[in-house]
């Protein structure tokens, strides 16, 4: 009974040390994010709060803003907004709980595989790498938030699979159903939960196959749920066949559109960029596969942790674009299989060895991946403002011109009166909370060699010719519109000779350099000449067409 008590107080201790470690580790994300709140949104950002300002409003997806992404991540943009404000500030705040939370379920997922040392050792590498600007984790992509409902969805799995509460099967596919909503490349983690039920369905003695067939069904009905209500919101406002052609006709063909041998191009330039500082973490991460065929202890979560790893990866592949913070999809896992290495690592050395100061080397192999990759960034780690990095990372993308360009217009409108942005710069009529002539709030779309182009651009004028919007910013840089040699020009021809003929110059901004925006307002505008190829001009409507 002693004996019993004190193992109990043992594990009560570790549990608690255990926690405040990583509580450590949530401060250390607290505070790099912290300061990052300030920094402008970039356009996925901005497609995602003007959206989810326009659900705040009661507008249904798709009726004033056309998106090929399923709207899960505006619906839980217009949640933040609600409980932190609409803002750039309130925004980033509402990341930082969403990365905190994956943090804790990943840590918890973990503990549940392998043990405490490894969740503690995967919480951090996610941690430090989630925030990394390798991956644009300073910004709130849709991929958080898929990887927030995948992690949810995987716990409340392995919670049911030790239980085997069906109740628990059909809220754990409900949870994976969200990680599709957040945006499509989430339906991947419905299949790793699936092939979790079957392999631990047929790992078991006896197996049965009707109890799996059973789990399968119930799991898939929790799963198809989100979608499902998604479809009843589009065919009750009648925007279904606006849902449809954007997030499956037109998104099959945009995802179709790059060769394979393109793709694998994409991959490893982009590749290269993610792993860039940390590549010690991820070669570790790489000796953690090797490590879970090599360390008999793994054999029954072995196959999972793997499929795990893959379905990840599957998720990063579609359309074979690779961008930099699809990669974040792929963190957990790799965050699970360092966990795994360090491990074994630590166990292989304890079992074969009696030095005490060997069982320090796994500590410092983790320790000297994370320090290097901090050390190459730390500029962003430590000590570069927001503005600053916003310039640095993107470029001469307009993110920073987005905000005065927006206070500019809305102290100019009322709330009522709408404004046309012609180029791909969402992000403007969130800040301004002035709605779009227009539902196209992206222009990429408009310049792509695909069968919709020149449509799209009809449809666009015809919307905007209609809507007669006091405003029309016109984005002339060629980042906000992606033209190719193939594509259709008629929407600039159009432009000009529209703005010529019922709009005036009120405003110029010409991105001269890094550090020098030129903001030119009222009659100086007219006669302006740019000095730059970046700039963007502000048109106000004198008249209305016929």
């Amino acid at each position: 009974m002693i004996l019993n008590n004190t193992k109990i107080k043992t594990e009560r201790a570790n549990n608690l040390i255990c926690w405040i470690i990583l509580g450590i580790i949530l401060l250390i994300v607290i505070c790099v994010r912290s300061r990052l709140l300030e920094i402008p949104l970039e356009r996925d950002e901005g497609e995602y709060a003007y959206c989810g300002q326009l659900i705040l409003q009661l507008v249904p997806p798709y009726t004033a803003a056309y998106t090929m992404k399923l709207p899960g991540t505006c619906f839980a943009y217009a949640l933040i907004m609600l409980l932190f404000g609409q803002t750039i500030k309130g925004i980033h705040l509402g990341l930082l709980f969403i990365n905190c939370l994956s943090i804790i379920l990943l840590f918890l997922i973990t503990k549940k595989l392998l043990n405490s040392r490894a969740a503690l050792i995967a919480a951090l590498c996610y941690a430090i790498l989630s925030v990394s600007p390798t991956v644009l984790g300073f910004a709130a992509h849709a991929t958080h938030f898929i990887v927030l409902a995948a992690l949810a969805g995987t716990f409340l799995l392995l919670l049911c699979l030790e239980n085997g509460r069906l109740t628990l099967y059909w809220g754990s596919g409900f949870l994976f159903g969200l990680a599709f909503l957040m945006k499509q490349q989430g339906i991947f983690f419905i299949f790793w939960g699936g092939f979790l039920i079957l392999y631990r369905g047929l790992s078991s003695r006896p197996s049965s196959i009707k109890s799996i067939v059973m789990r399968l069904l119930i799991f898939g009905a929790g799963a198809i749920l989100p979608f499902m209500s998604v479809v009843v919101i589009a065919l009750l406002s009648g925007t279904f066949d606006k849902f449809w052609f954007w997030t499956f006709k037109y998104a099959s063909k945009y995802a179709g559109s790059i060769p394979i041998s393109e793709g694998v191009i994409f991959f490893l330039t982009n590749f290269l960029k993610v792993i860039k500082g940390f590549e010690l973490l991820w070669i570790v991460a790489l000796i953690g596969i090797l490590s879970s065929f090599l360390d008999k202890r793994l054999r029954e979560v072995r196959w999972p942790i793997l499929a795990f790893t893959l379905f990840s990866f599957l998720a990063i592949c579609p359309g074979f674009y690779f961008r930099n913070h699809y990669f974040i999809m792929l963190l957990p896992a790799l965050a699970l299989l360092v966990g795994i290495f360090i491990n074994s690592l630590d166990y292989y050395l304890s079992s074969k060895f009696s030095n005490p100061f060997l069982n320090f080397i796994p500590l410092l192999v983790i320790s000297s991946a994370i320090i290097l990759g901090i050390n190459e960034h730390k500029k962003y780690f430590l000590f570069e403002k927001p503005v600053v990095l916003s310039r640095v990372i993107y470029g001469a993308n307009p993110f920073i011109e987005s905000i005065k360009i927006s206070e500019f217009i809305k102290s100019r409108t009322n709330p009522q009166e709408k404004i046309a942005v012609l180029g791909s710069e969402p992000q403007i009529y969130f800040y301004s909370q002035r709605h779009s002539a227009t539902g196209y709030i992206y222009t990429y779309g408009l310049m792509e060699a695909q069968e919709y182009q020149l449509s799209m651009q009809q449809e666009m004028i015809k919307e905007i010719e209609r809507a007669s919007p006091k405003y029309i910013i016109f984005v002339r840089i060629l980042t906000s519109w992606l033209p190719k040699p193939e594509s259709e020009k008629h929407i600039f021809k159009w432009v000009e000779s529209y703005a010529q003929r019922y709009y005036e110059p009120v405003g110029v901004v010409d991105i001269i350099s890094p550090q020098v925006t030129r903001y030119i307002w009222g009659e100086e505008a007219r006669t302006y000449e740019c000095v730059s190829p970046f700039t963007i001009l502000i048109f106000e409507r004198r008249q209305a067409p016929n």
